[in-house]
C-alpha cells in the first residue's frame, strides 16, 4: 500500500525535537474546555503540516495537494478532508474533440511535487488538473484527551494525536493513491 502520510520522525529529531518547540510557541492556536479531543486534535494536526510548520512533522505523498482536519459542525465529529492529484476523467481521455488545439497542460511538477500553476502560466496556457476531494469521518479511537490547559503535556498529546491521525488517514488515502497508480 502507498504511505500517504507519515511522521518524519528523524528529520525532528535532527531538529531537537522541533514540532514540540513548535507547539510550545503556538499555545495560542488550541482552545482550552473541551471534553472531546476534536478541536485538539485539529489543532495538532494545523500545527504539524505546511504552512504552519514547513517542511511539515506530517509528510504525505507528492501527489496529496492539501490534507487538513476539522470539526463536524453537524454533530462535531472529526472529519479530514484530503485532496489528492487525480489522473483526468475516461471521458476526458477517450477522445481529444473537446481540445481544440489549444494546448491545455495538465499538472506541473517542480521536484516531483505537483504545484499549481503561477499567473504568468495562466496568462499562456490553459490548464485542465483534475483533483479527487477525500472527506471521512475520522474515528476518535486512540486520540488523546483535550490537555486541562497550556501546561498540561500539550506537546506530548499532540504528538500522539497527529501519529494517530496520520495513521488513520494513510489506511483510508493509501488504497486510492494505489487505485490511481
Amino acid at each position: 500500500m502507498a504511505k500517504a502520510f507519515w511522521i518524519d520522525q528523524e528529520f525532528d529529531r535532527e531538529r531537537d525535537g522541533r514540532y514540540a518547540a513548535h507547539v510550545r510557541k503556538s499555545l495560542e492556536a488550541f482552545d482550552w474546555g473541551d471534553i472531546a479531543p476534536v478541536r485538539f486534535a485539529c489543532a495538532a494536526w494545523r500545527l504539524a503540516t505546511p504552512p504552519s510548520l514547513s517542511p511539515g512533522y506530517v509528510r504525505w505523498d507528492r501527489r496529496v495537494l492539501d490534507a487538513t482536519c476539522v470539526r463536524n459542525t453537524w454533530d462535531g465529529t472529526l472529519n479530514a478532508r484530503i485532496r489528492v492529484v487525480s489522473p483526468l476523467p475516461a471521458e476526458l481521455t477517450r477522445t481529444r474533440a473537446w481540445w481544440h488545439d489549444r494546448g491545455w497542460l495538465g499538472w506541473q511538477e517542480t521536484f516531483g511535487q505537483y504545484v499549481e500553476p503561477t499567473q504568468r502560466d495562466l496568462a499562456r496556457h490553459p490548464f485542465l488538473r483534475a483533483s479527487l476531494l477525500i472527506e471521512v469521518p475520522v474515528p476518535l479511537d486512540g486520540l488523546p484527551p483535550e490537555p486541562e490547559g497550556p501546561h498540561d503535556r500539550v506537546e506530548e498529546s499532540a504528538v500522539r494525536a497527529v501519529s494517530v491521525l496520520a495513521r488513520t488517514l494513510n489506511d483510508v488515502v493509501g488504497p486510492v493513491l494505489d487505485q490511481l497508480g
